[in-house]
């Protein structure tokens, strides 16, 4: 069909209008040429695979997204070259580089001027009627647009361009920041960029710095690995900072470089004036600034640190930045924010919190400002120091943040370094006190976490933090608090899981404004005063999983000696809407099936250390609407869990369960060291069961009994169980027999680990599972060696799904 030719203009979304009537008159005279371009290192492969995509008739629109600098732009440099030099039989090719802010009316008469065509009759023509132009012209050609740098949505029937299917065989391919605009544009594939991985990575950067001045010394290969490994895989960052570093000819340069990049990257040259800039339209682009607010807090966790959701979710309900705007984002005064928060609370509307949480963390994903990994999310090293720079030093913003996390700091920052501070991180270092009173009356959140050498803290330390408003002190060894957290008024965030406290504090009582407060695992804990819990009135997140220690204190007021109390002082909690709980007395099991407020809170329970009966009726947490973890561990005696159906066309006992909504909310189950327990059969009934794991049980014979399942089956509307479950582990069952009856599909499984389980002879697997399986099975080499399979077929094709087990 002729030569293809090549077009390359800047405009807005909104000005693309007046292109096309110069396509219509001009596009015959223009001769087709390519656009400079550097050398690509690492995008080969994905470049292959949109033009695999772009081969295939039924795919006309492709968006290509990734974080700002990791190569979309020259990805699509490549895709306009790759066309003008195999034509493909495409009539002409059009490269648009879209602006984020421009109008429609300027910048039509600009591009008008510049290709010559700007005549009266165009000039006094409207969109719609140059619209019809371009599309009676376009639609009787063969074209593929390629737009870069899309920000929004850009509507190309308004502007005339017929729709690329299957029929015109045209295509449009364009690059954005954001996954949601791929959505937006109809794209019928969408690609991710990925940033590059290190051996790409290394050789982007050993080619920009050149061999030259790698080989001036022996030790700079080195730092300059060490360097480049600070980009984490980001082009732009990897070509920025090689170009600083290329004039460098000495190990100590090169070290002082390392330093900087790491202490503050934005004083390394190019970073400050280039590479954050560019990477901060992301952050601009963002809907509002409450989710600007979520984003930078982020930055508080160490490199690489993996953060889960619903704990970041928490730190961000109890700051003030959550409460001072509405959900618009729009600010409100301090007081309008915090009625309206606790309003809602009161209104039982904490899964709405959290799911407004989900829904940011799915906004800043999708921006490519997080990366999400299932239950966690993590933020790429240059993104997180361009995040502190916008944070720390950037002068539209005056968070004052002080970031020293994972910084090896075997003592905390002088006195005067906290004042000013809004928002600072101390996690995972190895200072083993807090000796100083710093004044810092704007400090908002502090995190002392990940501090294991951490043991002592100063008993004024918290004087003059009156705004402080989440403090977390967990994975931390201090015995006890400073009597001075009682001067924390505005506290709204305490979390003292993993510490070596010895006595809760009764000073905690104190704390009014206290939203939510993490007690898990703390074995060495063994007195909690009463009236501590129960006066905290404001309470809405409490986590008492694994808290206390069997050698508590033998006091009247100990909670943690009178399970009746400890249920008595959770009763008094009015704004209680999420618990998690341990229950150690089998007395105390039935309190708490009797206290239904607790039972609809309870998103946690455990059941440990008591001397159970042989059977336990577990009915009653079948209808806990809001149960998603349960443990049974070290309960000697009991032999059988068992429940009990409603008959239909009967009344309802209240011990008996529906098997409309029987165990619903149930995503997690451990079941450790229950010696005489022989089966799970019950599990059947809990159909978003997602994690799994049976251990130390030496009497297990089956994860579901052939003699109970008839029963079950009949009665449960789960008739395939383990459909949603991602991750299963068996361990240590010496009489595990069988799993199940017949083989199951697990179309979510991740991970299936398995380890002396000797009399376990086959897996619920078959030839089906075979087709597709993404999962792992972690086991012993002898063991596997030994299992029975449906043919050989079947056990070859899941080999290289094997792994040798490990202990971690």
């Amino acid at each position: 069909m002729g030569n293809v030719f090549s077009i390359s203009i800047s405009i807005s979304p909104g000005d693309l209008g007046g292109l096309w009537q110069w396509i219509a008159g001009r596009a015959c005279r223009v001769e087709g040429r390519g656009r400079p371009s550097e050398p690509t290192v690492g995008l080969e492969n994905m470049l292959d695979k949109v033009w695999s995509c772009l081969i295939q008739e039924h795919v006309g629109i492709i968006g290509l997204y990734g974080m700002g600098g990791v190569g979309k732009t020259t990805l699509l440099t490549q895709i306009n070259n790759r066309f003008i030099n195999t034509s493909r039989d495409f009539d002409v090719v059009i490269w648009v580089t879209v602006s984020k802010d421009l109008r429609l009316e300027k910048f039509q008469d600009e591009i008008g001027e510049k290709i010559g065509f700007f005549d009266e009759k165009w000039h006094t023509k409207r969109i719609d009627e140059k619209a019809v132009d371009i599309y009676n012209v376009l639609r009787k050609k063969k074209f593929v647009l390629l737009l870069d740098d899309v920000w929004e949505r850009v509507n190309l029937i308004r502007l005339g361009v017929p729709f690329p299917d299957g029929q015109n065989s045209s295509k449009v391919v364009f690059t954005t920041r954001s996954e949601t605009v791929c959505s937006l544009m109809d794209a019928q594939k969408k690609i991710k960029v990925e940033t590059l991985e290190w051996e790409e990575a290394w050789k982007l950067f050993r080619d920009k710095v050149g061999e030259d001045i790698l080989g001036i010394h022996p030790d700079i290969p080195h730092l300059a690995q060490a360097v480049a490994r600070e980009c984490d895989g980001l082009p732009i960052a990897l070509i920025t900072i090689a170009r600083a570093m290329a004039c460098k000819k000495t190990p100590q340069e090169w070290s002082h470089g390392l330093e900087v990049l790491r202490k503050s990257a934005s004083e390394l040259q190019g970073m400050g004036d280039e590479v954050f800039p560019l990477l901060k339209f992301s952050y601009d682009s963002l809907p509002n600034v409450r989710i600007q607010s979520c984003f930078l807090y982020c930055t508080l966790f160490p490199e690489d640190y993996k953060i889960d959701k619903d704990d970041l979710i928490d730190y961000w309900n109890c700051d003030v930045f959550w409460n001072d705007f509405d959900h618009n984002g729009g600010s409100t005064s301090p007081t309008e924010g915090f009625n309206s928060i606790t309003t809602r609370l009161l209104k039982d509307e904490i899964p709405s919190a959290r799911n407004e949480g989900y829904e940011i963390i799915g906004t800043l994903g999708r921006a490519c400002l997080l990366e999400d990994e299932g239950k966690y999310v993590k933020i790429h090293d240059v993104i997180r120091d361009m995040a502190l720079w916008i944070a720390s030093e950037c002068a539209e913003q005056k968070e004052h943040f002080l970031v020293q996390a994972g910084a090896q700091l075997i003592k905390t920052p002088k006195a005067d370094e906290w004042v000013g501070a809004s928002r600072m991180s101390l996690m995972a270092n190895s200072f083993k006190d807090l000796p100083e009173s710093p004044s810092c009356p704007r400090l908002l959140t502090l995190f002392l976490c990940h501090n294991h050498d951490l043991s002592m803290i100063n008993g004024d330390f918290f004087q003059f933090m009156d705004a402080l408003a989440v403090l977390d002190l967990s994975e931390t060894r201090i015995e006890e608090l400073p009597l001075g957290i009682s001067r924390l008024i505005s506290l709204q965030y305490l979390n003292l899981s993993n510490t070596w406290l010895r006595r809760l504090s009764f000073e905690l009582k104190g704390l009014k404004k206290l939203k939510y407060l993490n007690l898990e695992s703390n074995g060495h804990l063994k007195m909690i005063p009463g009236q501590v819990i129960s006066n905290l009135s404001s309470l809405q997140v409490l986590r008492m999983l694994r808290c206390g220690s069997h050698l508590y204190e033998k006091a009247g007021d100990n909670i943690l000696s009178d399970g009746n109390l400890q249920i008595e002082e959770l009763r008094c909690l009015e704004n209680l809407n999420e618990l998690s709980f341990t229950i150690n007395y089998a007395s105390i099991l039935q309190s708490f099936l009797n206290a239904h407020r607790l039972q609809n809170c309870t998103k946690a329970l455990l059941l440990m250390c008591f001397d159970s009966p042989k059977s336990i009726n577990i009915s009653s947490l079948a209808n806990m609407r809001h149960l998603g973890v349960l443990e049974i561990l070290a309960n000697p005696n009991l032999e059988e869990l068992h429940v009990d159906f409603a008959v239909q066309g009967t009344s309802q006992v209240p011990s008996m369960i529906s098997t409309r909504k029987c165990f619903d909310s149930l995503r997690q189950v451990l079941v450790y060291k229950c010696d005489r327990l022989r089966e799970l059969t019950w599990l059947i009934l809990a159909p978003n069961l997602e994690n799994l794991r049976v251990i130390s049980n030496h009497n297990m014979e089956e994860i579901f009994s052939t003699r109970k399942i008839i029963e079950l089956l009949i009665r449960s509307r789960n008739s395939t169980p383990f459909t949603k479950l991602e991750f299963l582990e068996l361990r240590k069952l010496p009489k595990l027999k069988s799993m199940c009856w017949n083989a199951l599909p697990f179309p979510f499984l991740r991970k299936m680990k398995v380890y002396k389980c000797p009399m376990l002879k086959k897996l619920p697997l078959n030839s089906d599972n075979a087709k597709g399986c993404k999962f792992v099975i972690e086991a012993e080499a002898q063991w596997w060696e030994h299992l029975k399979w449906e043919d050989d077929a079947t056990k070859a094709a899941f080999l290289p799904h094997f792994t040798h087990y490990t202990i971690r």
